[in-house]
Parts: C-alpha cells; sequence; structure tokens
C-alpha cells in the first residue's frame, strides 16, 4: 500500500517557493484561492491514490490550530 512520501524530494524548494509566490503576487484573495484550489486539485489527480491523499488530508488537518488555540498556547 502506498504511503504519503514526507521525506524531502524537492530538487530547489527555494524555486518552487518562489514560482508560487510569484503565481500569488497582486492577486486578490479570492484569486489565490482558487489558484490554490486549483494546484491542490491536480497535485491530487497525480498522486491519484485515495489512500494517500486521505493520509494527507489527515496531516494537514492536524497541523492548523485555530486562532484561539494559538493564542491559548502562548
Amino acid at each position: 500500500m502506498p504511503r504519503l512520501e514526507l521525506n524531502p524530494k524537492f530538487t530547489d524548494p527555494d524555486a518552487f517557493y518562489a514560482a508560487l509566490t510569484e503565481l500569488h503576487r497582486e492577486r486578490s484573495e479570492a484569486e489565490s484561492e482558487r489558484i490554490n484550489a486549483r494546484l491542490i486539485l491536480l497535485l491530487a489527480n497525480h498522486i491519484g491514490d485515495q489512500q494517500v491523499l486521505e493520509e494527507a488530508l489527515a496531516i494537514a488537518g492536524q497541523a492548523v490550530a485555530s486562532p484561539s488555540e494559538a493564542r491559548a498556547g502562548e
């Protein structure tokens, strides 16, 4: 059963980050949200494996704290 790859596989993470931030530069919040949604769907389609996608969703959901949770931990 495939598992989500968590080890870094970027050949150039700084270049990817620069391209991603450039893509969002001077976009409205709504445009950026549409770009992010489309990017997520394109990458999910590329991955294709439902179990891997569900694992990614679970990990992503754990990493997000609500603003009130973040303040409580300060």
